[in-house]
């Protein structure tokens, strides 16, 4: 699924609930290796001096191992990131957060069925863990399993009710499906609980997919005010202005969008589109030109060239 899966869950769950040995007093690395707000650079970095130092044992010291994994991973330093959640399992074979975070690296492994296996021990640890099941359910989904993702995503809600992302995947699922109502339930859920670009753009185009254009237009309003300098509202919003027969307007958005992603091939072939109908022949043939050079033969294109008699 193109909704990456945050797992600042687990690492709450280890700073906040993790036995930490009479000897074992923490300290400044200590501390950034769990920490909630420390970028993936800052984890690898603290939770590799917590490693080195040898200042942590047993459950701690596998925590180290599974933080500075999740930090690999998220530079997509995938091996580095298995190595060290293999070592996470060895030294506790019991623990959730490890097996979670090697699921999550088998997953960009495109390792489906691996990943699904270490979501399956994860979940068996811990029932309650609601971001396991979510994962699981981004595995099955990648493997074209709409059930049982649809399964895991619901009950990842259930069991947190505030977790956004699960109704972010959940929708997708309603989505494809077809269950344009359910669909949108789910992405206003996740607009109410963390909005952000992307749920008003899935939000906006199972709109403009239902034919609700101006409902549409409005939610990608809302993804250009909360990421102006991000092509993807303004690309979409000009789509739904040239439907609506706004073809200046959806000449102004694509004229944004491609400040923003000069090296997007339908923002050149359809503000190609909007200039032919604002009627200028001259822009409208420099563009879908510029379309064909990006991307051979794509047909919209020189079609429109040949009725231009261009091509």
């Amino acid at each position: 699924m193109r909704v990456p899966l945050s797992l600042m869950a687990l690492l709450a769950t280890l700073a906040s609930s993790a036995p930490v040995p009479a000897s074992a007093e923490g300290g400044p690395a200590w501390d950034a290796c769990v920490g909630l707000t420390s970028t993936p650079e800052e984890r690898v970095k603290a939770c590799s001096t917590v490693i080195d130092t040898k200042s942590e044992s047993g459950h701690r010291l596998a925590g180290a191992y599974c933080n500075r994994g999740h930090g690999l991973t998220e530079r997509r330093e995938l091996d580095a990131a298995l190595s060290d959640l293999d070592e996470a399992v060895r030294l506790n074979p019991a623990y959730a957060c490890a097996y979670n975070n090697r699921g999550r690296v088998y997953s960009f492994k495109r390792d489906y069925d691996r990943a699904i296996a270490d979501y399956d021990e994860a979940i068996k640890l811990d029932p309650s863990l609601a971001l396991a099941y979510s994962n699981r359910g981004e595995s099955r989904y990648n493997k074209g399993d709409l059930d049982g993702a649809f399964a895991d995503f619901d009950a990842a809600i259930k069991r947190d009710p505030n977790y956004a992302t699960a109704y972010t995947n959940r929708g997708l699922v309603y989505y494809r499906r077809h269950d344009m109502v359910h669909a949108i339930a789910d992405y206003t859920m996740r607009i109410k609980l963390a909005p952000n670009l992307l749920a008003y753009i899935d939000r906006g185009n199972v709109y403009r997919d239902s034919e609700q254009l101006d409902r549409a237009a409005a939610d990608y309003g809302e993804a250009i005010r909360i990421a102006p300098t991000d092509a993807r509202g303004w690309r979409n919003r000009g789509m739904i202005r040239l439907y609506q027969g706004d073809n200046k307007g959806g000449l102004a958005d694509y004229d944004k969008a491609l400040q923003y992603d000069p090296s997007d091939v339908f923002s050149w072939n359809n503000r190609g589109q909007a200039r032919l109908r604002v009627g200028d022949k001259q822009g409208a043939i420099s563009d879908f030109r510029k379309a064909l050079e990006l991307k051979p033969g794509l047909p919209m294109a020189q079609e429109s060239l040949r009725k231009l008699g261009a091509l």
